[in-house]
Formats: C-alpha cells, structure tokens, sequence
C-alpha cells in the first residue's frame, strides 16, 4: 500500500502545483477515451516518472527560507553588534533588523547619541543584514510580534543571553518565548564597560556595551581637555598620571584568530580586478565611514582598507586616542558590506612597494576628516599616489567625524551618565550570574 502511494505521489503532486495543467491534462484524456494504462501501453512508462522528477524538483525549490529578527538601538555601533547580527544570520537564511526608535530611546535608556539617520546607515551597512525596519519598538509586543509574523514572514525573534528588561522590569523577549518563537545568541566576550569606572564615581564593575564607548569617549576628551589647559598654562604634565588614566579605560577585548576570519570575506581580489585602497583610523565606526567606503567601493571592484595602529593615531590626534583599539576598529571595518579586505596596522604612508605589493589602482581619500597635526617634517602620505597619478580626492557625503560625535556625549555628559547608571543594577546580576555559553 505503501510502495503504491509513493508510485502515484507524482500525480497528487502534480494536482497541488499545477492543478490547471493537470486538469486540462485529464480532460483531454477522457475525451480521447485514452486512459492512462493506455499511455504505459504504448511505451510511454517514463514519462510519469518525468513529470514526477519534475515535479519533486519544484517542490524543493519551494522550501521556504527561514527568516529570523533580531532588533536594537544600535547606538555607538561597535563589533559586539556587529557580531551579534552575524550570529543572528547564522540562525537563518534572512536578516531582518529593527532599529528602535529614537522616542523608544528616550523612555527606557535615555537619549540616544546617534540619529536614526545615522542608526540606520550603520545597520544597513553591516554585510550580514537583509532587511531594515525602521521605528522598531523597545518592547516585543502582542501587536508587533504578529506584525513580524505575518507582514514580514519572520520565524524566529533572536536576542543575546544578557537581560533585555523593560523599565517594570519585565522581559522585553517574553512573549516570543512564551509562543515558541525566540532563539537565543551569544553575547560578544571580552566586552566590558569597566574602563567607565576610571571617570564616573560609581561602584559597580559592569556596565551596558554601549556605556563602554560612551567611557573611553568621556575618559579622552576630559583628559584632552585637562592637557591643553596644561599647555595653556605652561605646566608640565605628570606623566604617571597620564599612564594610570589611560591604562583605566583599556578594552576588555580579547581579539582571537577565529572572529577575524569570522567577520573576513576569505576572498581576494580577482586577476584583473581594479584594486581601490584606503585608510585611516576609523575610530568609533560611524555614518560617515560607511558612505565613504560605499563611495570607494564603487570606484573599482575590490575594496583594501588600511587601518592605522595606535601608534599612529596616538600620534597624530593625540595620546588619548583611539578611542577603540586597533583590532576593535579592524572587525567594524570588515563587518561593512562595502570592505572587501583590510592591512591591520597600515603604515601611515602608503608606498610604491605598498601600491605593487597590493596591486593598487586607485588611493582615494575623503574630504571630511579629523584635523589630524602633521608631525614635523613628515611628508604627504599620499605623495607616492599622486606622483604615479592614481589618487583621487573623495567628496564626503556627511560632515559627521568621531570628534563630532565625541562632542554630542560631552553636551548631554550628565544624561549619559544616568543612562549607565541605569542599568547598571541589571547588568551586574547578569556579570554574578553568567555561565558559559556555546555560540560563535
């Protein structure tokens, strides 16, 4: 009985999929007066095994693709997001993101450093989302959650093991477990807010990632402040100090082989490939950084990003800078979907041997930028390009620079720093209660 069902399976499949075609196929049978004996009869056996491969064939291609959401504020966009999305993606075959709102914002954390403009360019730019929906609300409701269901065709709801919990204190995910539709990712190691500790007075050792930037942010532009007045002053600077205050702010970070490759293309460039190259610090990944590399990127077909070290940012914009360190500032540049590659320490000149080595051909620079200090006499960086005729100077779409950005966090200082404190009580429970977690 078994076998003969599965013998006749193509004709059932065939009713489901193409039922006019199979109609029309009887009825031109039965007016003939020709069954379909008559058909085996006469030597055409295999023709049912075609239609039933054929068939088979368009039932597999119709296997739905699994589409999961995963929603944020995303503001202050480091490589812990990044890597959340990408865990996110792995869960499925589309990515769909929310972005909450800027007034979400406001009334569960507080206000947001970055527009939803800028917001939106930093998730839209991430090489592992498919979809954006703006306006996202903080919480997962009843009305909302069917909203993803049926508008957006999404399967599952994805968040991180670290608490997401409402202003009542409830969760913010509850209701996608409640119905079978959450999955969960693991949250980024080695991401820690202590460094915060260094400028607020309290005392708690964890803070929320985001408070992390928003620390290191504070912590360098007080300490910039403090060492122009030196200057101003004619003062000597005590050096101990300026040591003791950075090593307060260092990263958590514990970069491993395994996540850059995670986060890397693992692909160069073809042979004839038009090689376009640029660099700088990239420091506190914002708008502006993803529109400058979409316009280079266009420029050619495969897209090199020299990231400067410490060292060199030290150097140039001061010694409280980079706000995030080298292999940090590398993950957010490969998570961009417009990076092709990047040089890990890129040195501060690009070179004829540089240009060979890589098979350059085109440098390009944009036209909004930190107002970096030439060291004395350090020569153009980019004097090599120039002179062979392969550089090109880069209309900026935003005026948007970390400086800039820094400066928001310095105006709303107090808000800020309410904000952190507010979750700070959640976020320590989570710290005193963490347990291994297997994820990527």
């Amino acid at each position: 009985m078994t076998m003969e069902y599965e013998s006749n399976s193509w004709i059932w499949d065939g009713l489901y999929y193409y039922p006019h075609f199979f109609g029309g196929l009887m009825l031109t049978a039965a007016l003939l007066g020709v069954s379909t004996s008559y058909f085996g009869g006469i030597g055409v056996f295999s023709l049912p095994h075609l239609w039933s491969d054929c068939f088979h064939k368009k039932k597999c291609g119709k296997k739905k693709r699994v589409r999961v959401y995963m929603d944020g504020c995303f503001d202050l966009m480091h490589y812990g997001h990044a890597n959340a999305l990408r865990q996110a993606k792995a869960l499925g075959d589309e990515l769909v993101v929310g972005v909450v709102s800027d007034e979400e914002i406001i009334a569960n954390k507080g206000p947001p450093v970055l527009s939803m403009e800028e917001r939106l360019a930093l998730v839209s730019g991430l090489k592992w989302v498919d979809e954006v929906i703006a306006n996202a609300p903080y919480a997962i409701t009843e009305q909302f959650m069917n909203r993803l269901f049926n508008e957006h065709k999404i399967d599952y709801i994805i968040h991180g093991d670290d608490p997401c919990l409402l202003p009542d204190g409830t969760d913010a995910y509850a209701l996608a477990k409640k119905v079978g539709r959450y999955k969960q990712i693991k949250r980024t190691e080695g991401v820690s807010s202590t460094d915060i500790v260094g400028y607020i007075d309290i005392s708690v050792s964890n803070y929320c990632t985001s408070a992390l930037n928003v620390g290191r942010i504070l912590s360098s532009m007080e300490d910039t402040k403090a060492c122009e007045d030196h200057n101003n002053a004619s003062l000597p600077r005590d050096p101990l100090r300026a040591i003791q205050s950075k090593d307060a702010h260092l990263s958590q970070f514990l970069p491993t082989s395994r996540r850059i490759v995670q986060f890397s293309n693992c692909k160069g460039p073809g042979p004839n490939a038009r090689v376009v190259y640029i660099d700088g610090a990239f420091d506190l990944f914002h708008a502006g950084h993803v529109e400058i590399l979409k316009k280079a990127r266009q420029l050619g077909d495969f897209l090199l990003v020299g990231i400067y070290t410490d060292q060199i940012v030290s150097e140039h914009r001061g010694s409280y800078h980079p706000i995030m360190h080298l292999h940090e500032r590398s993950l957010s540049v490969l998570a961009c979907r417009y990076v092709d590659e990047v040089i890990i320490g890129a040195p501060w000149e690009v070179t004829k041997d540089m240009i060979t080595t890589f098979n350059i051909c085109l440098v390009v620079h944009g036209t909004v930028s930190e107002t970096n200090t030439p060291l004395t006499g350090q020569s153009d960086p980019y004097e090599v390009a120039k002179s062979m005729g392969i550089f090109q100077l880069l209309e900026s779409p935003k005026s948007i620079t970390t400086t800039s950005v820094a400066q928001r966090i310095i105006a709303n200082h107090e808000a800020y720093m309410k904000r952190n404190a507010k979750k700070a009580v959640s976020e320590k429970k989570y710290y005193e209660q963490k347990m291994f977690v297997s994820g990527d």
